[in-house]
């Protein structure tokens, strides 16, 4: 009887693993927005019970959030003070999720302002010394919409001071970070931000989306490591929003690249085209999901031929490195310029086109600014880089993204642009709303999407989900 039983128990072992599988174990850190101040049936729909409802049973989520706490221990309120803290420790965590900051703005405790990195840094030792070694998150704070006489939080603080220097104790300590300042966007909503601070159900949903997503990326955790990557041997790092960047020249030509926490499966990348670091909400998030930022300078060239053999040149050393053979290609502005003409030379190489207030003819601009002696300069630099010999020449070309409609009609390569609806230095009406129709004829529309009463800036979403979701579905991710 006592063999049959210890082959009965060796059986279930063998045959039935996840019945005796550990739960990964998931402490949320952090002050009322962590706590869940002011959500009706708070405990089923705080951002960590959220949590824990889009990752399953294996894993344990556990809300230790204390409302009015600081990471300042001079604060008025120091979570490292109070029992949950204790018990967040005593948990041994798998994974800690922090989000402090906006109580710290407080005028009686911003004088301490100075102290915040080290606080901060503090903490997170006493978490990474813990004998469960527990990967960390760190949180930027929401975005607050009160009044700077109300509660005596600043709002502007947080923007301006705090969310960089948690992005510097990302960067610095090599560990996770996830965008939250955007999640909710740049506008008040009542229905996810009821009081301007504290988010309803639904503004602690999207929270718990946005975790689960970067917590459930397939790939390799490569946060803290440098990327084996041939072409970074003597490369310049630098600090992109607490990701790791590179700086360093293919062929003498200047170039970025930034490496997410997290790779990936098939090594995703989208590409930058101009502006480098202007309204990077896109790309951060993209990091969050295991892609790779790239950028390689053209400035100055407005998509000419000799840009896109340098374009043509930096996608072969990506390629040789193992990046994905298809790219998301990214323009801003005249930054469409290179991504349309390349794009109709490599179509069959584009995962996608994200373009926002695109330049999609020269005759639109510069050219329809020719009144304006601001563009004097980019008239003249266009023509040069072309070899023009005069506007009117210039006014005849027929190798615009605009004429490239046909062949990304043909290749089948989705497209997304976002228009700022009373844009004059880039009109709609002349641009987008051209290309569009041309897409439309040929059987292949484009999505655009429109800002009402926005001119050409700001540029992106404030929340870039639905620029994000589209690239994640044409990359198949």
């Amino acid at each position: 009887m006592k063999k049959i039983i210890v082959g009965l128990l060796a059986a279930l072992l063998l045959f039935a693993p996840d019945c005796f599988a550990q739960k990964t174990k998931i402490a949320c850190i952090g002050n009322s927005i962590t706590f869940g101040h002011g959500i009706n049936d708070r405990e089923h729909f705080h951002y960590p019970a959220q949590l824990q409802r889009y990752l399953g049973s294996d894993y344990e989520v556990r809300n230790f959030g204390v409302s009015a706490t600081t990471m300042l221990l001079k604060g008025d309120f120091p979570y490292v003070t109070t029992e949950q803290y204790k018990e967040s420790l005593a948990f041994l965590p798998d994974i800690v999720i922090i989000k402090f900051g906006t109580n710290d703005t407080k005028s009686k405790n911003w004088k301490y302002r100075e102290d915040f990195i080290k606080d901060y840094q503090a903490f997170i030792d006493s978490y990474r010394n813990l004998s469960s070694h527990p990967k960390i998150i760190l949180l930027t704070p929401i975005r607050c919409f009160l009044p700077l006489t109300d509660w005596d939080i600043r709002g502007d603080y947080v923007e301006q001071y705090v969310r960089p220097m948690i992005e510097e104790l990302a960067y610095t300590n090599k560990i996770d970070i996830v965008n939250m300042f955007n999640v909710l966007g740049d506008h008040w909503d009542h229905d996810l931000l009821p009081d301007k601070l504290h988010p309803s159900a639904l503004g602690a949903g999207d929270m718990a989306l946005k975790l689960y997503q970067h917590i459930k990326t397939d790939g390799k955790d490569i946060a803290g490591q440098t990327p084996d990557l041939p072409f970074l041997t003597d490369a310049k790092p630098f600090n992109f929003h607490g990701y790791q960047g590179y700086e360093f020249t293919n062929q003498g030509v200047a170039c970025k690249i930034v490496a997410p926490k997290v790779e990936a499966e098939g090594k995703p990348w989208i590409w930058r085209a101009r502006f480098w670091g202007h309204e990077p909400q896109t790309e951060i998030d993209l990091l969050e999901r295991g892609f790779y930022v790239a950028y390689c300078d053209v400035a100055d060239m407005y998509g000419n031929d000799k840009a896109v053999k340098r374009w043509d040149d930096f996608y072969k050393m990506m390629v040789k490195a193992g990046f994905s053979k298809k790219v998301a290609l990214e323009g801003m502005s005249r930054g469409s310029l290179i991504v349309y003409n390349w794009a109709a030379k490599n179509a069959k190489k584009v995962a996608c086109i994200y373009a926002d207030a695109p330049v999609m003819t020269l005759q639109s601009w510069p050219l329809g600014q020719v009144s304006n002696e601001g563009y004097r300069k980019d008239i003249d630099k266009m023509l040069q880089a072309y070899g023009f010999s005069s506007e009117a020449e210039a006014r005849q070309w027929k190798q615009n993204p605009m004429d490239h409609a046909a062949v990304m009609a043909k290749a089948g390569i989705p497209i997304l642009h976002v228009v700022g609806d009373v844009d004059e230095t880039v009109p709609y009406r002349d641009n987008t709303e051209i290309f569009e129709a041309k897409m439309k004829r040929l059987g292949a529309p484009i999505q655009v999407i429109h800002k009402p009463a926005i001119a050409h800036h700001p540029h992106s979403l404030n929340n870039p989900k639905p620029i994000v979701d589209f690239i994640l579905k044409a990359m198949k991710q």
